[in-house]
């Protein structure tokens, strides 16, 4: 694997349970069941909806599109649910989805990034699924972080390490 390829997936990798993991961890230390599952209004998701979501779309990403082994997920469905499951079950589902990414990021040959994979409506490579995958996470960390700023004022000073060096 070139040290181009090393550096991509080790950084990918890095964002995901380094940076963004940590910061979505101290919101939820921040919030309340009802707050973890409160919407502005009926068109608008929940931070419980998207933590379900980050888990399903990461998971669909990495182990399904990149690995090739179909996960029966059901996107609409992380979208949709109401039920107030607690935010300690809500964090840990999404550590297991991230840990399991992590590992299929960890496994990706450096000489396969260019390789190509279809999604259900698109050819793309293993290069541009890792990149999103990244950059769907924190789009969603960030609505996560300010959805909280929201909802309880100023947010705990430290919201965890950043993988700047």
């Amino acid at each position: 694997m070139s040290d181009l390829s090393k550096q991509f997936i080790s950084d990918s990798r890095a964002f995901l349970t380094q940076d963004y993991m940590p910061k979505i961890e101290r919101c939820l230390t921040q919030l309340t069941k009802e707050q973890v599952w409160s919407r502005s209004n009926d068109h608008s998701n929940s931070i419980g909806n998207l933590l379900l979501h980050l888990a399903g779309s990461s998971r669909y990403w990495a182990v399904e599109v990149i690995g090739g082994e179909p996960i029966g997920r059901v996107r609409q469905a992380e979208f949709d649910r109401r039920e107030p499951a607690s935010p300690e079950q809500l964090m840990s589902d999404l550590r297991a989805a991230v840990k399991e990414v992590d590992r299929k990021l960890a496994e990706i040959p450096g000489e396969n990034l260019l390789e190509m994979r279809t999604t259900r409506e698109e050819k793309l490579t293993v290069l541009w699924c890792v990149y999103h995958i990244v950059e769907h996470f924190a789009m969603h960390t960030g609505q996560i972080l300010s959805m909280t700023k929201a909802l309880v004022g100023e947010l705990s000073k430290d919201l965890g390490p950043s993988v700047a060096k």
